[in-house]
């Protein structure tokens, strides 16, 4: 008596344990399921369909670009950079000092005839290329518009190492008028507003070659493949020999392309060795 009492007692919870669970995996209706059964099986049943639509669009979108493939025009883009190795670019890799000194002596004797560079001041150069008496001669070289002094009237006086690299041109239209019209972009952060970053500056300094046959440019442009649309308004302007090295190193088109490159790379990020080397501490300090 006691052993049916017992089972009778036992088999009605299991039962309706099991019915809940077979409901809870799909297997039989949910009529008499719990809501919150229910509301389960409703919400995997959302999330079922969300993941088949969205991976018909997939399939979708995998299909029409496989038969619609998006190709790189190199008129509209320019030819894609080869990679070279800058060592600055490895994974613990730093600037090559000697070669940012000799960067900035291509800028300064040919690039800053038409190209400002607004966000280095001559401070940031000292124990970078330069010593603190030889960035200060160099800022001491070009006057700066300072005042108003204790009458009221603006004077000119010697740079100081707390002065910005002076512009070429005072205001925005006299480089168009020296530029046939065209703006020289400011360096600054070139190498970080162009794609390619040193691949494409490097590239674009070494690239300028005649126009293929049946290509034409017009009048005031200059040809080089590696700028999108190949028509550029900056001519040529490395040649072999056209900067003495103060280190003696011959100044090839290259070597002054990879120097300048360097140079305007520290220039968007003069603080990259500095990371690095806090970097470095760090990682020494957690083993």
């Amino acid at each position: 008596m006691f052993a049916r009492l017992s089972g009778q007692v036992v088999k009605k919870p299991m039962k309706q344990w099991v019915n809940a669970f077979m409901q809870a995996r799909g297997v039989s209706g949910t009529a008499g399921a719990p809501q919150s059964v229910r509301i389960s099986i409703n919400t995997k049943k959302a999330i079922a369909a969300t993941a088949a639509v969205a991976s018909t669009a997939a399939v979708g979108l995998g299909v029409y670009f496989y038969a619609n493939p998006i190709h790189a025009n190199m008129e509209e883009e320019g030819l894609h950079p080869p990679a070279y190795p800058w060592s600055h670019r490895s994974l613990f890799g730093t600037f090559d000092h000697a070669s940012i000194r000799r960067g900035y002596q291509v800028y300064r004797e040919v690039c800053s005839a038409c190209h400002s560079l607004d966000r280095i001041a001559w401070r940031n150069l000292v124990d970078v290329s330069h010593t603190e008496d030889e960035a200060r001669t160099m800022a001491e070289e070009f006057e700066y518009k300072d005042g108003p002094n204790e009458i009221g009237e603006y004077f000119e006086r010697p740079g100081k190492l707390s002065d910005y690299m002076p512009r070429p041109y005072p205001n925005d239209e006299a480089a168009r008028a020296g530029n046939g019209g065209a703006l020289p972009p400011d360096l600054s952060l070139m190498v970080k507003a162009r794609h390619g970053g040193c691949d494409y500056i490097f590239a674009l300094l070494t690239g300028y070659v005649d126009p293929p046959a049946g290509v034409e440019i017009r009048e005031g442009l200059n040809y080089n493949p590696y700028f999108p649309g190949g028509s550029i308004a900056m001519a040529r302007l490395l040649y072999d020999g056209i900067v003495d090295y103060d280190d003696g190193t011959p100044a090839t088109t290259s070597q002054m392309a990879k120097d300048v490159t360097t140079f305007l790379a520290w220039a968007a990020e003069p603080e990259h060795d500095e990371h690095l080397q806090f970097l470095n501490q760090e990682k020494l300090c957690t083993y």
